[in-house]
């Protein structure tokens, strides 16, 4: 099977992430999408994350309905932060028929020789990259990439979180029951960031 692994954070899911999600789907020969929960990610501070199970709550309530995306919690297993190397090591082992490709932004994409052992992710998984305003694809590390022009919208967990903290409204930028989940639990509006 062929599988994308979009890997984030997902504090919380919201529609920008799924609308990429679908279009990916329909427009290449991927059987399935695993949304990867990073409990931490190594470039993000980790104070204002919901925790681990709450977002993995989420991301799975978002796509309940669509049989062709999955929710993994597969980093909550591994040492924090969390490397994508690390977390495609044990996707390997564990998943040896699957052929994996990894979904990222453009923006990622400008980053990639940041990230830990970026090498060996480059040399053996195909990367599916989403163009995002204002960052250039320039494939200086050789991999194997598939550029995608995803209807894009400035949409940002970063936005979501503020606007609850603010007491507005969050409809049509997540999905309603994740709406539903963040007014009921009363998510965010404690925090700082």
């Amino acid at each position: 099977m062929q599988v994308g692994l979009f890997f984030g954070s997902f504090n919380p899911v919201h529609n920008g992430h799924l609308i990429i999600a679908n279009h990916i789907l329909n427009e290449t020969a991927l059987t399935k999408i695993w949304f990867i929960v990073s409990p931490q990610n190594p470039f993000k501070e980790s104070g204002y994350l919901l925790s681990d199970d709450e977002r993995l709550h989420l991301a799975t309530k978002a796509v309940n309905d669509d049989s062709r995306i999955t929710v993994s919690d597969i980093e909550f297993q591994l040492p924090k932060p969390s490397y994508t190397v690390t977390t495609l090591a044990r996707l390997k082992e564990k998943y040896p028929e699957h052929k994996f490709f990894i979904i990222m932004g453009s923006d990622s994409f400008q980053s990639l020789e940041k990230w830990k052992n970026y090498e060996i992710i480059v040399q053996n998984y195909p990367l599916i990259i989403y163009k995002r305003p204002a960052y250039e694809i320039n494939n200086n590390h050789g991999a194997q990439i598939d550029i995608m022009d995803a209807p894009l919208l400035e949409i940002s967990a970063t936005y979501i979180r503020e606007l609850v903290r603010r007491k507005k409204s969050i409809k049509y930028l997540v999905p309603e029951t994740i709406e539903r989940e963040v007014q009921n639990n009363k998510f965010y509006l404690l925090q700082n960031k």
